[in-house]
């Protein structure tokens, strides 16, 4: 792997491993999200891979943004480069075989957004999942205001996005923001497992069942981040914004005035 390089590749059999290599936080950013993009693009020509893991070296799934060197949508700071985070973002949401995250530690923000992107989320009790966007002065991003709804319902994503609150990984299955819970050691092999059970299936019919079940995502998608850049374009020049990201580096509560 180069200096540059944040994403792995490994096809064993039918299924393929797409690795987050920035430990230990992961967090998301405009270039490594290309890069999976790339990746799951090329395994999408491929056709001995006919399911991905999406997994992540390290202690956090995705920590979300690094507010401490980027701008909040994970690159620098200015409209044209954030849109073009959410645009490598979208490429996601059109890949056409069926992934399995690996959640372990946080989930957080954008890394929440990219294991929502997954089809499913196989995760232990020591996760945490957190749309934690209003608990930063900031709105919600990377398509989140159109997946999260979708995955587990109006009121239940209404709730996460204005309390900002974490949910345990035995919390997030019982309200099918994961699907399957495991001991942390059997994360992975789990993950795998689950996806050489797709593997099994008929390559043609998951594909195209997959496509008629995901049908008009991407679009939606694409949509719900117009919007969500918008909001964080003004909201990221705010006090409450600004004492947000300053709350959450120094591990306490916000004070928001409001302005």
């Amino acid at each position: 792997m180069s200096a540059q390089q944040a994403i792995t590749v490994e096809l064993a059999g039918a299924v393929a491993t797409v690795e987050l290599r920035r430990p230990p936080n992961n967090f998301i950013t405009r270039d490594n999200i290309a890069e999976m993009a790339d990746a799951l693009e090329h395994l999408d020509r491929d056709p001995q891979c006919r399911a991905v893991v999406l997994a992540s070296d390290g202690k956090h799934f995705s920590a979300g943004a690094d507010f401490a060197t980027r701008g909040p949508d994970g690159a620098e700071i200015g409209l044209e480069r954030g849109r073009h985070l959410y645009k490598e973002a979208i490429r996601l949401f059109r890949t056409q075989k069926p992934i399995v995250a690996a959640v372990q530690g946080a989930a957080v923000g954008a890394g929440l957004g990219l294991a929502v992107a997954c089809d499913f989320r196989v995760t232990c009790r020591e996760a945490r999942f957190s749309a934690n966007f209003t608990r930063l002065g900031f709105h919600p991003g990377f398509g989140l205001t159109a997946t999260l709804p979708r995955l587990i319902g109006a009121q239940r994503a209404a709730l996460l996005f204005y309390t900002g609150r974490r949910i345990t990984g035995e919390e997030a299955v019982a309200i099918g923001l994961a699907d399957q819970l495991v001991a942390e050691p059997e994360l992975r092999a789990a993950a795998l497992a689950l996806a050489r059970e797709i593997a099994e299936s008929s390559p043609l019919a998951i594909v195209t069942t997959r496509e008629t079940l995901r049908r008009g995502l991407a679009e939606a998608v694409q949509a719900a981040t117009e919007r969500e850049y918008q909001e964080q374009e003004w909201l990221r020049r705010t006090e409450d914004f600004r004492e947000g990201v300053k709350a959450m580096a120094e591990r306490r509560l916000p004070e928001f005035k409001g302005r």
